[in-house]
């Protein structure tokens, strides 16, 4: 009887031990799901929390502060740097281009006029955040300046008025003032600066306003060619600006990738396309990756982006 007994209570034992690693695992399989979905939520939240402090503060990698003094302060350029197009506004739709980037009346012109009326409706170039909503009686007249996300700086001068405030967030192509003649200014017009780094990049190398668009997906930066790449951008987008360089659209579209051509008609262009290596494009344009390489100042290692612009002869 008490054999018995203590067999029972054995096989009792034996079932609630074995039982245990069993309904650990059936635990284990419930919480699986719930942590995919925890991690889920967390992600989610993650991008969320990213998305808004980019929008809070755009371009932070290459801006040392946020302020509201300054139009523009000049701080080190980065030896390259991509600057995403894609998602553009024109701020007006106006096609005349009244006046160049460059040396003007005895002194440097930091960015383009374009010709509008009083009242016309100037929209932001891209999303980005408001800096500055100011009045220079010398100088801008009534401005905004935006920082976006994709590196760059705008700046809109001589509006009658603005309909933006400081800090603001603000999408591509929202209305952000109206055209005007405020400031030092001879007429009604937009002047219409971009800036990288405080520093004035010539708005012809991303913006065609004759067409009404831009010059491509992707624009590469480098620091040793933007002030040459603005002189070959003004002949093709600025004042007067018809298309004489090259021999076809093609030429147009790509000659202001390589300043060092000087204009030249015979030099030749290749826009990269999605999957293209530096070995696919010298196998179809009948030259070599060292000889790509040593054209474009790049490394044979270099990551190639769709829209770049590489010199092959």
């Amino acid at each position: 009887m008490i054999f018995r007994k203590l067999k029972t209570f054995a096989i009792m034992a034996f079932m609630s031990v074995t039982a245990i690693p069993m309904m650990g695992q059936d635990l284990i399989a419930r919480q699986a799901p719930i942590d995919k979905k925890m991690k889920a939520v967390d992600s989610v939240a993650l991008n969320r929390l990213i998305q808004t402090e980019q929008m809070e503060t755009p371009a932070a990698d290459l801006y040392e502060d946020w302020n509201n003094k300054y139009a523009h302060r000049a701080t080190e350029l980065p030896d390259t740097f991509r600057i995403d197009l894609r998602g553009f506004c024109m701020p007006t739709t106006n096609r005349v281009v009244t006046s160049n980037f460059g040396r003007r009346w005895g002194r440097q012109h930091k960015g383009i006029d374009v010709k509008v009326y009083i009242g016309d409706t100037i929209r932001a170039a891209f999303s980005g955040k408001v800096r500055m909503v100011r009045y220079d009686r010398n100088g801008y007249g009534n401005y905004v300046v935006i920082r976006h996300g994709n590196g760059l700086e705008t700046i809109y001068g001589h509006m009658s008025k603005q309909l933006v405030e400081e800090n603001q967030v603000v999408a591509a192509g929202e209305p952000i003032g109206l055209g005007g003649n405020t400031g030092r200014s001879t007429g009604s017009h937009l002047h219409f600066e971009t800036r990288l780094c405080g520093v004035a990049l010539n708005p012809a190398i991303f913006f065609d306003f004759h067409n009404q668009d831009v010059v491509g997906d992707y624009y590469m930066f480098y620091k040793d060619r933007f002030e040459s790449e603005s002189v070959l951008a003004n002949r093709l987008r600025g004042v007067g600006g018809g298309g004489n360089i090259g021999e076809n659209e093609e030429d147009l579209e790509l000659a202001i990738a390589a300043p060092e051509a000087k204009y030249a008609k015979d030099v030749k262009f290749h826009k990269v396309a999605a999957g293209e290596t530096l070995s696919s494009i010298a196998k179809k344009r009948g030259t070599t990756v060292d000889a790509l390489c040593k054209l474009n100042h790049i490394g044979k290692r270099i990551r190639l982006m769709p829209g770049q612009i590489l010199k092959y002869n």
